[in-house]
């Protein structure tokens, strides 16, 4: 049940017919674990306890720099030198004190990964390298966990909805494999700075629409940003009977 703090705070949400007292319940009871406070964890973190979201694990075992804060608004100045993720949880925290704010300052892999993946409603991807996206979709794909994923490189962004509790809806490694990765990271190939707020808004818009069942999330299609033109692109996405994750003989 709202209280009244809670009805005056979240009421422009509330106000929304989709949305509703029942969809900001849904929020409040949710647990979210985003992996990555850079670029993209930033706004996600940051929309995600604005809107109410009752409870957020933040995954990273970085520092911040003076580099970040370019682009990584989640961190200021004076918490150069901490960790991402109580850096982070400073932010949330005094953004809305009603958010439960947990912060694994490591590298989650294995069993620890899969043990926050089983423990939450939904998963945000906001990492920067294929071998943790790889290691993060086969865990919510064993634990059934909605995926949402984000990147954003130079001007250009992506972001893709995977539901492996649809039977028809494919995952990560049905758009990507083994080889794929190219190592393209922003200290190596740059990003202008609106790109990844822009995206990680994205994320943060498919994780709150599947947490609430509201609208119709970017489940079976990829969504695609050029930011030199501000140019938008939907490709569909079908599951891959071979897929290595969630391909038929794996069923």
């Amino acid at each position: 049940m709202l209280n009244d703090e809670q009805l005056l705070r979240y009421s422009r949400q509330i106000m929304l017919p989709e949305v509703d007292i029942a969809g900001q319940e849904a929020w409040l009871k949710a647990s979210v674990l985003v992996i990555g406070l850079g670029g993209l964890g930033s706004p996600v973190a940051m929309y995600l306890a604005a809107a109410g979201v009752g409870r957020l694990v933040l995954v990273d075992d970085d520092k911040v720099e003076l580099t970040n804060l370019q682009r990584q608004i989640v961190h200021r100045t004076s918490t150069i030198g901490q960790s991402k993720v109580d850096s982070a949880k400073t932010a949330l925290i005094e953004l809305n004190p009603d958010t439960d704010v947990v912060a694994i300052n490591n590298r989650l892999n294995g069993v620890a990964l899969a043990k926050q993946v089983a423990e939450v409603d939904l998963v945000v991807d906001c990492s920067d390298n294929f071998t943790t996206r790889f290691a993060i979709n086969d865990a919510c794909v064993k634990y059934k966990t909605p995926l949402v994923s984000g990147a954003a490189i130079r001007f250009d962004g992506q972001v893709a909805v995977f539901d492996p509790r649809r039977e028809d809806a494919p995952c990560y490694r049905c758009l990507y494999r083994e080889g794929d990765d190219e190592n393209l990271t922003c200290s190596e190939s740059g990003v202008i700075a609106p790109l990844v707020g822009i995206i990680g808004s994205v994320q943060a818009m498919e994780a709150l629409k599947v947490l609430a069942d509201v609208g119709h999330p970017l489940v079976g299609k990829l969504l695609l940003l050029d930011g030199r033109h501000m140019d938008w692109r939907t490709l569909k996405l079908r599951r891959d009977p071979e897929c290595p994750c969630c391909g038929n003989k794996n069923n």
